[in-house]
C-alpha cells in the first residue's frame, strides 16, 4: 500500500533527479569555464603590468643618469670653466632630447633656479617650498625622489610630477638639487596605449596612496590621495598580487593586479572590471543554460503528466477514506474511526502494561449557545474548539476525536495521571482563551469541562471501563461548577 501510494511521486522525483543531475552537470562545466576566463584575465592584466612596469623604469633609469651626469658635471671645473653656451649644451644633452620631458633644473642651497635646461639664461623662480627640493635638503641619503603631482609653475601649470636627485659640496653639505620635471602625458600615452577593455582601469600609484596617473584619464584624478581606500590597503600589503574589489572611484567591481615597482616608489596597477571578463562567458552560459533548462523542464513536465492519472485516482480514493474516517465539520476523527484506534491502544497497552489515559471533552451550556447565536455559530465555536485540542496535542500517538453533538475524546497512551491532567489543562485554558461570547454562560464566554480517567497495567476489564469512567468524571465536573477538570482513577 505504501508502494503504491509513492508511485506517482517516485516517477515525479525520477524525473526531477535525472533533470538535476543535467543541469549539474552543466553547471560546473560553465563554473570551470567562468574560471578559466577568469585566470585568463588575471593573466592579461599581469602581462600588461609588466610592459608599463618596464617602459617606466626603463624611461625613468634614463632620466636618472641625466640627472646624476648633470650632478657630475657641476663638479667638474672644465665643465663649469666653459661660457655658458657651450656649459649648458654640454650639461643638458641628454635632457633634451628626451620625449615627455619638461625642464631640467640646477638649484642653489636657497632653492633659487641656477641653472636652466629651457634656456641659457635661468628663468626666475624659488622653489624652496617643493617637497622635491626639502626632502633632498633635509636628507642626504635619499638618492633619486619622486615627486607627487603637481601643476608647473614654470609650464603654465602643464600636470607634472618632478625626478630630483641632491648636490653637495664636497664637504658633504648641501649644495642643492638637480630636478628633472617629466609630463603626466607619458603615463597617459603609454596607458592609452594598452587594451583594457571598456570598463578596465589602469594605475600609476605612489606608495604614499598619491595618485599619479589613471586609464580612463580623468584630469581630477592626478594628485588624489586613497590612502584610506581598501584597495590601497590590499597594494601594500605584498609586493605583487591579485584580489578582486569594488574601485573608490568609480564604484565598478575589478579583478586588479598590483605591483610594487622594485626601484621606484610607484605601484603599478591594472584592473579588469568583471562584466568584460565574463562578457563571452556569460552569452554562452545564456545559450547552454536556457538549452538544458529547457530539456530539464520538457522532462519534468513529461514525469508530471505520466503521473497525474495515478496521483488524482489515488487522491480520490483517499478523500473517500478520509470522509469516512473524519469528521466533516471539525477535521478530527469520527466516533467510529476512535473506536478502532481506542481499541488498538487498549490492547497494546496492556501487552505492555502501560499507563493509559482519555479525556472527555464537552462544551459548556452549549444547547443554549445554539438558542441564542443559531447554529451557523455553533458549528463555528465547534470547530474552534477542535482547533484547540489539535493544537493541544503533539505526540504522534495522540488522537483526538469528535464523539458527538458537542463532545470530543483524546486519547493518550503511556500517559500518566500527571501527564493526563497537563494536557487537560492546557485544552481547557486554549478554549477559554479562545473568548467566545457566550451570555447563557456563567463565565459570559464558551468553556469547556473535562472529564479524566486512567488505566494501569494493574487493572482488568476492557475500554468501554475507561470510557465510563472518563465520561462519570465529566459529569462531576458539570456538576460542581463547569470550566474544570475531574479525574477518575479506575481501581482493581
Amino acid at each position: 500500500m505504501k508502494t503504491r501510494e509513492t508511485a506517482p511521486y517516485a516517477i515525479v522525483v525520477g524525473g526531477i533527479l535525472i533533470a538535476c543531475a543535467l543541469v549539474g552537470l552543466c553547471v560546473l562545466q560553465l563554473l570551470q569555464s567562468r574560471q578559466d576566463a577568469l585566470d585568463r584575465a588575471s593573466e592579461t592584466s599581469r602581462n600588461l603590468g609588466l610592459v608599463a612596469e618596464r617602459d617606466i623604469e626603463r624611461n625613468f633609469e634614463l632620466y636618472d643618469l641625466s640627472l646624476q651626469e648633470v650632478a657630475q658635471g657641476l663638479q667638474r671645473a672644465d665643465v663649469m670653466a666653459l661660457p655658458p653656451h657651450l656649459r649648458h649644451d654640454v650639461l643638458f644633452d641628454h635632457a633634451m632630447t628626451a620625449k615627455f620631458l619638461g625642464s631640467m633644473l640646477v638649484m642653489d642651497a636657497a632653492g633659487n633656479i641656477v641653472l636652466d635646461s629651457a634656456n641659457d639664461v635661468p628663468r626666475k623662480g624659488n622653489f624652496a617650498d617643493r617637497k622635491s627640493f626639502t626632502v633632498q635638503r633635509d636628507n642626504p641619503n635619499v638618492g633619486l625622489y619622486v615627486s607627487d603631482p603637481y601643476d608647473s609653475r614654470l609650464r603654465n601649470g602643464t600636470p607634472s610630477i618632478a625626478l630630483s636627485r641632491r648636490l653637495s659640496h664636497p664637504d658633504g653639505t648641501f649644495a642643492g638639487i638637480v630636478l628633472l620635471a617629466i609630463n603626466l602625458e607619458y603615463f597617459h600615452s603609454l596607458f592609452s596605449g594598452l587594451s583594457l577593455g571598456p570598463h578596465g582601469s589602469m594605475s600609476l600609484i605612489g606608495k604614499d596612496g598619491i595618485m599619479v596617473m589613471r586609464q580612463p584619464y580623468d584630469p581630477r584624478i592626478p594628485g588624489r590621495d586613497i590612502s584610506k581606500a581598501s584597495t590601497f590597503r590590499r597594494f601594500v600589503s605584498a609586493t605583487e598580487g591579485t584580489f578582486i574589489e569594488t574601485a573608490s572611484i568609480d564604484g565598478v567591481r575589478r579583478l586588479y593586479y598590483f605591483k610594487n615597482l622594485p626601484n621606484l616608489p610607484l605601484i603599478i596597477m591594472v584592473a579588469e572590471a568583471e562584466q568584460d571578463i565574463y562578457a563571452a562567458w556569460r552569452h554562452r552560459a545564456l545559450t547552454i543554460g536556457l538549452l538544458v533548462a529547457a530539456f530539464g523542464a520538457a522532462l519534468i513536465a513529461l514525469s508530471v503528466l505520466l503521473s497525474v492519472q495515478l496521483r488524482r485516482r489515488m487522491r480520490a480514493e483517499s478523500e473517500l477514506v478520509l470522509l469516512a474516517r473524519t469528521d466533516g465539520l471539525t477535521g478530527l476523527n469520527n466516533r467510529r474511526t476512535f473506536g478502532e484506534i481506542l481499541e488498538q491502544e487498549w490492547r497494546r497497552a496492556r501487552r505492555a502494561r502501560s499507563v493509559f489515559s482519555l479525556l472527555f471533552v464537552d462544551v459548556d451550556r452549549f444547547k443554549a449557545y445554539n438558542d441564542t447565536y443559531g447554529h451557523q455559530a455553533g458549528d463555528d465555536a465547534l470547530a474552534a474548539v477542535a482547533r484547540c485540542i489539535g493544537e493541544s496535542i503533539r505526540r504522534p500517538g495522540d488522537i483526538a476525536a469528535r464523539y458527538g453533538g458537542e463532545e470530543f475524546v483524546v486519547l493518550l497512551p503511556n500517559t500518566s495521571m500527571t501527564g493526563a491532567f497537563a494536557i487537560a489543562e492546557k485544552i481547557r485554558a486554549a478554549i477559554s482563551g479562545l473568548a467566545i461570547e457566550h451570555v447563557s454562560s456563567e463565565y459570559g464566554r464558551v468553556t469547556a469541562s473535562i472529564g479524566m480517567a486512567s488505566w494501569t497495567p494493574e487493572e482488568d476489564g476492557d475500554a468501554g471501563a475507561v470510557i465510563k469512567a472518563a465520561d462519570e468524571a465529566l459529569y462531576d465536573a458539570k456538576t460542581t461548577g463547569r470550566n474544570k477538570i475531574a479525574s477518575f482513577q479506575t481501581t482493581s
